[in-house]
């Protein structure tokens, strides 16, 4: 019995810094409410959709990144938004058409200014791996339901399902809700109008919605006042002008799309950061 005690309290000494240690981590993760989302990164100053971008919206204290994802020839995933490699790298053709070697061959860098030649197209892996726990990645497939899946299988094996939200349509969600229910999706598939839109994201049990800056805003309020009473998240594609960023947050909007990533972020922290409304 003696034994047996002096063994547990062993036990418990080389594993209580663990302990300690896991809680510490737990406690520092703990993501935004609302808050401001570079499109792309910090497009503004750095070659969109690549690791540079995405380090400089991290180090500005971006509350969600959002990027895009397209399947190469071989089936890996790649951060790109078009098609093609043309406008935002030295190469010409289709993702679809390149396999990953020759993709990460190209300059992703220099069409943005020569400081950044250099700059590869990232992996959605690598992406992964540079993002901290505590930001929201909002991660835009350009693709189906292999797609879906196929970036659900990497969100999940890389542990990020809790930050992670997979915007796409009905039949990337399809993909993505088959590898794993517990990801969050914002339902990207458009309908005729925005009245139609919300119906079918709060019908298909959707976590987030993306509005969009050309659709009708004469009813945001009652719009976001709707999606709030079903726990519907809302993003907003997109704000760019310090008055338009600041009546967005006004109106309810949880996270606003930008391109002038360090101005909405002031704008943010000066007039709705938490501490601010205490």
């Amino acid at each position: 019995m003696i034994m047996k005690n002096w063994m547990n309290i062993v036990a418990f000494i080389f594993l209580f810094p663990l302990l300690i240690l896991l809680a510490e981590n737990h406690k520092k993760v703990k993501l935004s409410e609302r808050g401001v989302c570079a499109h792309r990164g910090a497009i503004e100053t750095h070659p969109e959709n690549t690791l540079a971008a995405f380090k400089e919206a991290i180090r500005l204290g971006a509350h969600m990144i959002e990027f895009d994802v397209r399947m190469t020839k071989d089936k890996k995933l790649v951060i790109m938004h078009d098609k093609t490699v043309d406008r935002t790298t030295n190469g010409s053709g289709a993702i679809s058409d390149l396999t990953l070697e020759e993709i990460k061959s190209l300059d992703a860098g220099s069409w943005k200014e020569s400081k950044y030649t250099g700059e590869k197209v990232p992996t959605f892996k690598e992406t992964l791996e540079i993002m901290p726990q505590n930001v929201w990645l909002n991660i835009h497939i350009k693709g189906g339901e292999k797609l879906g899946e196929a970036t659900a299988k990497v969100l999940t094996a890389e542990g990020r399902i809790q930050q992670g939200v997979i915007a796409c349509g009905t039949d990337a969600a399809r993909g993505v809700r088959k590898v794993n229910p517990q990801i969050m999706i914002c339902n990207m598939e458009r309908q005729g109008n925005r009245e139609e839109y919300i119906e079918e994201t709060i019908k298909g049990k959707y976590q987030f919605i993306q509005l969009l800056k050309k659709r009708n805003d004469i009813n945001i309020k009652s719009d976001i006042e709707k999606l709030k009473e079903n726990s519907i998240k809302v993003n907003y594609y997109y704000g760019d002008s310090t008055d338009e960023i600041r009546h967005l947050f006004e109106f309810g909007i949880d996270f606003i799309l930008t391109n002038r990533l360090s101005e909405a972020i002031e704008v943010f922290n000066s007039n709705f950061a938490p501490e601010r409304n205490k």
